[in-house]
């Protein structure tokens, strides 16, 4: 037996049913993040895993404003948000606590490969249980 949620955020038993056969990518993502949150869910299918924050630091400053509004405008049907700071503001470990919070697949852009390679090593010191990948494009070297 397999516990999971209904379309109502009810709690239900689902008996004798392959759960990834359940269509969870279908699923609006911020919909199937809420319907699941506290649940373990590599046991409800097997590529879905928890983004856990590995962090000795709580958000802080302007940081927790920040994230709340940033959720909202997610879970409200904005697909895309930017964030403003100077060097060293935080914008890395609060987009980190983005990720924890909605545990959805992210996509960081960087316009140059250092500041690629920054993002790369502190996110993936950040999720340490997650697959963390870090692709630089050669297309503008190799241009005629």
């Amino acid at each position: 037996m397999t516990e999971t949620w209904d379309d109502d955020g009810a709690f239900e038993h689902i008996a004798d049913q392959e759960v990834s056969e359940i269509d969870l990518q279908e699923r609006d993502p911020f919909d199937l993040s809420k319907a699941l949150e506290g649940a373990a869910l590599e046991h409800l299918h097997p590529s879905v895993k928890r983004f856990n924050l590995h962090s000795e630091f709580e958000p802080s400053g302007d940081q927790p404003k920040a994230i709340e509004t940033l959720i909202d405008q997610l879970e409200n049907g904005q697909e895309r948000c930017i964030m403003l700071g100077v060097t060293g503001s935080g914008k890395t470990f609060a987009m980190a606590n983005l990720i924890e919070r909605l545990n959805i697949p992210t996509l960081i852009l960087s316009h140059n490969k250092t500041l690629a390679r920054q993002l790369y090593h502190e996110v993936a010191g950040y999720f340490p249980e997650n697959a963390v990948e870090y692709f630089v494009s050669h297309y503008d070297y190799y241009q005629p």
